[in-house]
């Protein structure tokens, strides 16, 4: 069944009930950015369940930048707080980017539009390209979504793995699957014959066999 928020969703948070779950939050008070951080237009990810939060709450949370100690902010919201925002696409964030990037960005866009995905970034570029603060540096790996509505191309991966051989950076990320689940493509790529990979939901871990999740690129 496919979950109503994902993993990696972008949420716009009502001021009201952020205010009120920062207030709640001693830990919080002098941290840079966090109480403004929805009035300032900054959007919330969804981020995995930990044990024992409350299932009836929506987990979000934001990374702070590293000149701020690059902590990972983590908070629990009702429902009816949030709203969906757009996802930024690859190709919208090239601005954001380092100039050593961009043929890459360009190969791994037409990589995309080759199997019909857009792929997205995480991590420090999505962050960079949507607050304008300082993620990004010379060492940052550069982290992408790539949603599929079915099966993963193995090519798709051959594709990725070819691209990163000459990249300045390390490609990191997932495949996000139809359910939502998410799988890293460095593992899928490299699972054997008969091989399991691990399955990442907002609520759960799950095991999945390789070839179940793969399609058989046509000639």
């Amino acid at each position: 069944m496919a979950e109503a928020h994902r993993r990696h969703d972008l949420l716009d948070v009502e001021p009201g009930a952020w205010a009120a779950a920062v207030i709640a939050r001693a830990d919080l008070a002098e941290v840079p950015h966090v109480a403004a951080w929805v009035n300032d237009g900054r959007p919330v990810i969804l981020r995995r369940s930990h044990p024992g939060e409350d299932a009836g709450r929506v987990p979000v949370g934001l990374p702070l930048p590293p000149r701020d100690g690059k902590r990972r902010i983590g908070l629990a919201l009702p429902p009816d707080a949030i709203r969906p925002r757009a996802p930024v696409l690859l190709s919208e964030a090239r601005a954001a980017c380092p100039p050593s990037w961009a043929a890459t960005l360009e190969a791994l866009i037409a990589l995309g539009e080759r199997h019909g995905l857009a792929p997205r970034p995480f991590g420090s570029l999505l962050w960079q390209s949507l607050t304008g603060l300082p993620y990004l540096s010379e060492g940052s790996d550069l982290d992408l979504l790539w949603p599929v509505p079915g099966a993963v191309p193995s090519r798709l991966m051959e594709g990725i793995a070819a691209i990163e051989a000459r990249a300045p950076m390390r490609l990191d990320g997932e495949i996000l699957l139809p359910d939502g689940g998410g799988v890293n493509w460095r593992e899928l790529h490299g699972a054997g014959p008969g091989g399991t990979v691990l399955v990442k939901h907002r609520d759960r871990l799950a095991l999945r066999e390789a070839a179940a999740l793969l399609a058989g690129d046509p000639e």
